[in-house]
């Protein structure tokens, strides 16, 4: 591993100097889009990782969750690559990768680079499994500059022949930690194995720990550390309450009531089971939410996160895959119902709100029981806040709640549509003509002198004439057939 640099930023040194984007280096049309999205400042860590990251040097970036690491390597990916002029030929490969550990986390590094690439002429596309590889396999083959996807899929892809990082020149890992935590670092080490020696490497992350120094030392060069404020320090504008109820009851009742107001919030629950009924039952009590978790499909999560996003539900009920990578602007309140299981969970979870300079409220409910894990983990995460002993009209709750919303009567599910198409089978058209001439199977037309067909034959013709097969040549079983073959099977 090379030398290492430290450089560390507080917020209130920039108050007075902020510079602009374009004082960083940041291309004019880059700093349009921007700016067309309602972003005219850097952030913090922006400030002080843009000078080297556009240089082209290798950077370890850590700031606290909702403090703008997505533009911080957004930016000089996009910058950077844009000066380049592989991009002219007549078939784009890619040269800029983006790893993060969730499909969520990948979707939305996605939208926040797209604008900024398509204001410099450059292509995104995002690759992640529990989908079809179809379409991802075509934005390939139809050219690609920036590739932002998840480590399982990715390595797929490149085991079947159907991508190549040959020309890979700024690698990103966001959520480095998370890589680690989740067992990723072999497929990740084998992707940047594949991508060439000496090309640019980013890793930012809340926390810097565990196995990202593993891949530091492999695959950093001469790199600089920028930290906005303390490792794992929580949100100045964010509030912390700490509620007790006095058993599972009244817990319930709390969270109904912290769920019923007009805001934005996001419910946290341990399990995916879990989730999904608390967000079924909040919709039957009036409260519109939505779940996410792991065991929906991604078209479910994306129909759950647009409607959480647009208004549609006010509450959305998930498990940790939702603490890192959706970015809701005007999150109000964030609950953990269920406490998290260690702190860095707590401080991902509680980051879904007071993003980008907003404030927020955090609310994490405990039973008695649970008092002391709950103080052990939040000293962990330095957090300084006093239980409170409450019920769902206890006046910190009420003045959490806000304005209530209005009950929302649930929908009924909708009944599939039913077929309106005929079956063309041989037999059901048989039996539509036997309808349409008002006759039934069994009211066959006999010829004059014919016997009726006991066995029900279209045909009219005896046993034995082409009808019917007689007992014994393949129509019928001779006696005792049938036995015998259910004493065979008995023997095996």
């Amino acid at each position: 591993m090379g030398s290492k640099v430290m450089h560390s930023i507080t917020e209130k040194q920039l108050i007075m100097t902020t510079p602009t984007f374009i004082d960083l280096g940041v291309p004019a049309k880059i700093a349009t889009a921007l700016s067309a999205q309602g972003i005219d400042s850097p952030f913090p860590i922006q400030v002080d990782s843009l000078p080297d990251t556009l240089a082209g040097k290798d950077v370890l970036g850590r700031g606290k969750t909702g403090s703008g690491k997505t533009l911080a390597f957004g930016i000089p990916m996009v910058a950077r690559l844009a000066d380049s002029a592989m991009n002219q030929g007549s078939h784009r490969k890619p040269r800029g990768l983006v790893l993060a550990p969730t499909r969520e986390l990948a979707t939305q590094i996605t939208n926040s680079i797209e604008p900024l690439a398509t204001a410099m002429n450059l292509r995104v596309t995002t690759i992640f499994g529990g989908i079809p590889q179809k379409r991802q396999v075509q934005a390939l083959k139809d050219g690609i500059d920036i590739i932002v996807a998840t480590p399982g899929r990715l390595e797929d892809l490149m085991g079947q022949g159907l991508l190549k990082l040959d020309a890979i020149e700024i690698t990103v890992l966001d959520e480095a930690d998370h890589m680690a935590d989740l067992g990723f670092l072999p497929v990740v080490t084998r992707i940047l194995n594949a991508t060439p020696r000496g090309s640019q490497r980013l890793l930012f992350s809340a926390t810097l720990d565990n196995g990202v120094q593993k891949l530091v030392d492999k695959f950093l060069q001469n790199q600089v550390m920028h930290a906005v404020d303390e490792a794992n320090s929580h949100v100045s504008q964010m509030t912390h309450h700490v509620f007790e109820a006095s058993d599972a009851d009244a817990k319930k009742r709390l969270v109904y009531a912290l769920a019923s107001g007009t805001g934005r919030r996001i419910l946290f629950m341990r399990t995916k089971h879990h989730a999904k009924k608390l967000a079924k039952a909040l919709t039957q009590a009036g409260i519109p939410s939505v779940d996410l978790h792991g065991n929906l499909s991604q078209a479910a999560r994306d129909r759950n996160l647009e409607a959480f996003s647009a208004g549609k539900a006010r509450v959305l009920v998930a498990t940790d895959v939702a603490a890192r990578g959706v970015h809701v602007d005007g999150v109000d309140l964030v609950i953990h119902v269920d406490p998290p299981a260690e702190h860095k969970a707590y401080l991902h979870r509680s980051g879904r709100t007071a993003r980008a300079g907003a404030s927020g409220d955090v609310v994490t409910i405990s039973l008695p029981t649970q008092r002391k894990d709950l103080s052990d983990l939040l000293n962990k995460a330095k957090i300084s806040v006093r239980p409170q002993s409450v019920n769902e009209k206890s006046p910190e709750v009420i003045a959490l709640i806000g304005q209530v919303a209005e009950y929302v009567k649930p929908t009924s599910p909708q009944a599939p549509p039913k077929p309106t198409g005929k079956s063309t089978g041989r037999n059901a058209q048989r039996k539509r003509a036997l309808r349409e001439n008002g006759q039934t199977q069994n009211q066959q037309p006999r010829t004059p002198g014919s016997r009726p067909n006991a066995q029900g034959s279209s045909s009219g013709k005896p046993h034995g004439a082409g009808g019917g097969r007689p007992q014994g040549a393949g129509g019928g079983r001779p006696p005792g057939a049938a036995s015998g073959r259910r004493q065979r099977q008995g023997s095996r």
